[in-house]
């Protein structure tokens, strides 16, 4: 006798319609192609692309899919059922999904009776025709047909036996997946799965007709809830990268299939065999696409995931990783952060940097540094987002640290007359290497400005910091009862290129002058290249 195999859960991803629905949230056509294609590299199995009748950049977007050459991802279209009244072959909704050549076409219907009655004001017997006779049409385009249940849950609470004949409709028109949406989001893990089992106790499923799951996040359960309906005997899920969506969100793709391949992969599987090791690069690469900011506590990917703060947190991981850590970091391409701060122990300084400085054994200078760095965090500073400026402040403890030109002055010019753009120049004084250098540069801004004069007095010296690219710029206020006097906190990330590979140099300056702090960021981010690459 054999072990059986995992049961195979399809992943269905719907970040470029259903994501693109979320607050903030805009992708190109380019973007959605480069979504398309990297995540057909991790083994996707359905990629919605969009609803072919709404925009023409989702008409676009089927035209130019049919180009990539995809070597697993079926590319699906949606799209709600045909109007009342009319047949589906006459709807332009529905001529518009055969039209897009998706290999598959989602059907999206009504299975609560309150919207049958109240949004849609047909018959609960038009509204069986209308399921029914969409889902046929598209089925004769020689397109698979999934049904899109939508508020199934709240649909088969209120009215079991009418949501039940919507399924059944779908089924008679030829629907190969029935997906039960929870399109609220207001579930309860275990009202889906009794709900899910529910159904295939009382419906005679063909053969070639799986489950799936659709959850939003309007509760906090869109996971949860994914992974119930699976355990219920749901074979689909759909959702979004990062769980992005209308609302709060929609299931995250990325925690779902880290969970069923990590947690119950006795059981079940998803994706391409080597898809685990690349979720955070893919979490990442959407964020980016999509210009939101990554979530640092994301679950497996965020930055956060692995990240240890606390000095026994940090003494127990170096001794037994898995003590504080669920899985390994390695195995969905995440790595473990120790984070210093006025929280830490010296555990945290010799795990961070302890064996780059040598001070691995050295209690006394930890404890050095672990004073130093509670000092200035009580000043407004926060090292564990930016750990450049935290090996600088070592440097600086041990008397390592390296001068690379001396200061005279800077100062920053702000013209503004009415009626016209606003004109800044920025004015640096410094010696290096012995040569006095005086330049002036012009900028959007003071930080702007007074970073070209800076250059301009370093590069012919050092010209590798021609390498540095500012990347990221963030400002806070520490201490907002000082309302405009308050100090700021100011965290830049750049990054560069240190023997053909990119990495990025994250430091911090506080100041109640924000220019004085964004100073600081950007002469320390130049410092720390420095000492790196002189």
């Amino acid at each position: 006798m054999t072990d059986a195999q995992p049961s195979y859960v399809e992943i269905y991803d719907t970040t470029l319609r259903d994501g693109t629905q979320g607050q903030g949230v805009n992708l190109s056509l380019v973007d959605k192609l480069k979504i398309t294609e990297h995540l057909d590299g991790i083994g996707v199995d359905y990629i919605e692309g969009g609803y072919p009748l709404s925009n023409p950049k989702d008409v676009a977007y089927f035209e130019q899919v049919q180009e990539l050459n995809l070597k697993h991802a079926k590319v699906c279209a949606f799209g709600m059922t045909r109007r009342r009244g009319i047949k589906a072959s006459e709807d332009v909704g529905m001529q518009a999904l055969v039209n897009s050549k998706a290999p598959v076409i989602t059907i999206v219907g009504k299975t609560w009776d309150l919207h049958v009655d109240e949004v849609l004001r047909v018959s609960r017997e038009e509204n069986l025709e209308m399921i029914k006779d969409s889902v046929s049409f598209c089925k004769s385009s020689g397109a698979e047909v999934f049904y899109d249940a939508e508020h199934f849950f709240d649909g088969f609470k209120a009215n079991p036996e009418y949501a039940l004949q919507t399924l059944q409709a779908a089924i008679e028109g030829g629907a190969t997946r029935l997906i039960f949406c929870d399109t609220n989001g207001g579930s309860l893990p275990s009202w889906i799965m009794l709900t899910v089992r529910k159904i295939q106790e009382q419906l005679d499923l063909p053969t070639e007709v799986k489950l799936g799951i659709h959850t939003h996040n309007d509760g906090g359960l869109a996971t949860a809830n994914s992974l119930a309906a699976v355990e219920g005997g749901c074979l689909q899920v759909q959702g979004t990268i990062n769980g992005i969506g209308e609302r709060t969100g929609n299931a995250d793709l990325i925690t779902v299939a880290a969970n069923l391949r990590l947690k119950m992969g006795d059981r079940f599987t998803c994706l391409a065999e080597n898809a685990l090791p690349k979720l955070t690069e893919t979490s990442r690469y959407v964020y980016e696409l999509a210009n939101l900011s990554p979530q640092s506590g994301q679950p497996y990917v965020g930055t956060g995931a692995f990240a240890h703060k606390g000095g026994m947190h940090v003494h127990a991981v170096q001794r037994v990783a898995h003590s504080y850590e669920h899985v390994s970091p390695e195995s969905v391409g995440n790595t473990r952060r120790i984070l210093v701060s006025e929280l830490s122990g010296a555990s945290n300084i010799a795990a961070t940097l302890g064996e780059k400085f040598n001070i691995a054994d050295n209690r006394e200078m930890q404890r050095k540094v672990l004073e130093k760095i509670q000092d200035l965090e009580h000043q407004g500073y926060q090292f564990e987002a930016a750990e450049a400026s935290f090996e600088l402040l070592l440097h600086e403890v041990m008397g390592t640290k390296k001068s690379f030109w001396e200061m005279d002055h800077y100062r920053c010019v702000i013209l503004k007359r009415d009626h016209e753009p606003t004109t800044t120049e920025g004015i640096v004084k410094m010696t290096v290497n012995g040569q006095v250098e005086h330049h002036v540069a012009e900028g959007d801004g003071p930080v702007n400005a007074l970073d070209g004069a800076l250059r301009k007095s370093l590069v012919p010296h050092y010209p590798q910091i021609k390498n540095v690219h500012l990347d990221d710029y963030k400002v806070r206020v520490v201490n907002p009862t000082a309302e405009s006097a308050a100090k700021v906190r100011v965290i830049i990330t750049f990054r560069t290129e240190v023997n053909g590979k990119r990495r990025m140099i994250n430091t911090i300056g506080v100041n109640e002058n924000i220019v004085d702090a964004s100073w600081e960021a950007i002469t320390s981010a130049l410092t720390y290249h420095l000492m790196e690459t002189v």
